[in-house]
């Protein structure tokens, strides 16, 4: 609920700039970082409008496409085909490497490529140089994509992995290869890569809308699974 009240205390502020920019004789120009309506620029800071300039991305993937383009992730379209019943792949890219390099390619939806983006150059990085004085250099992940329900169960709903909506992430080599990696060195949490790993964590939560690891349930020990779908959890 406070968060909501932020966002809704900065978006009326906003309204009042743009009422105020009309008076007078001139127009005053917002930033845009302020402008709910200018793209989203995943170099700067993030700020109440971060969010929302995000979900904007659904759906539109000229401008997505020129967000990751701009923020200098390398990837390719992918053609948009349904795989089997609730799995597919819309508005999809293939991504090869960021700032970062990746044990493989994957493919996920173009806004999820988008928040790893914003997550990899205001919380991974600076966590990095925080806790070990460097930067990382490889990040590993256990997949994107697979047309399955949630933990594989024969029944039930599907999982975001099914529409590519999802990524997992289980590790991060730093630039003297110096590894971390989930379940290890999650635990001890006041060990700097268990602080480190912690705060990425928490991190994520405030870009993508469902962060899940090892204190969310077995299924995750070894992994942060990261995803946009429409259920907002952080654990």
């Amino acid at each position: 609920m406070g968060r909501l009240l932020r966002w809704t205390a900065g978006l009326l502020l906003l309204a009042a700039m743009g009422g105020a920019a009309t008076v007078g004789t001139g127009t005053v120009t917002i930033p845009p970082r302020y402008d709910p309506w200018a793209p989203l620029d995943i170099g700067e800071t993030p700020n109440l409008l971060t969010r929302l300039k995000l979900s904007r991305l659904d759906g539109a993937p000229r401008q997505c496409h020129a967000v990751l383009g701009v923020a200098g992730l390398r990837f390719s379209p992918v053609t948009d085909r349904q795989t089997g019943e609730g799995c597919g792949l819309t508005d999809a890219v293939q991504v090869s490497r960021s700032a970062v390099a990746f044990n493989s390619g994957f493919t996920v939806t173009c806004p999820l490529a988008a928040a790893w983006m914003l997550f990899e150059t205001h919380t991974l990085q600076p966590a990095a140089r925080r806790h070990f004085g460097q930067p990382v250099t490889r990040v590993r992940h256990l997949g994107s994509y697979a047309c399955r329900n949630v933990y594989g169960r024969a029944e039930g709903r599907r999982s975001e992995h099914a529409t590519a909506n999802a990524l997992d992430i289980a590790g991060f080599t730093l630039a003297d290869g110096t590894t971390i990696a989930l379940p290890g060195d999650w635990t001890p949490s006041d060990g700097r890569k268990g602080a480190f790993l912690r705060e990425i964590r928490d991190g994520a939560c405030d870009v993508f809308r469902a962060v899940l690891g090892p204190d969310y349930n077995e299924a995750h020990r070894d992994h942060f699974h990261l995803d946009m779908g429409p259920y907002r959890v952080c654990r």
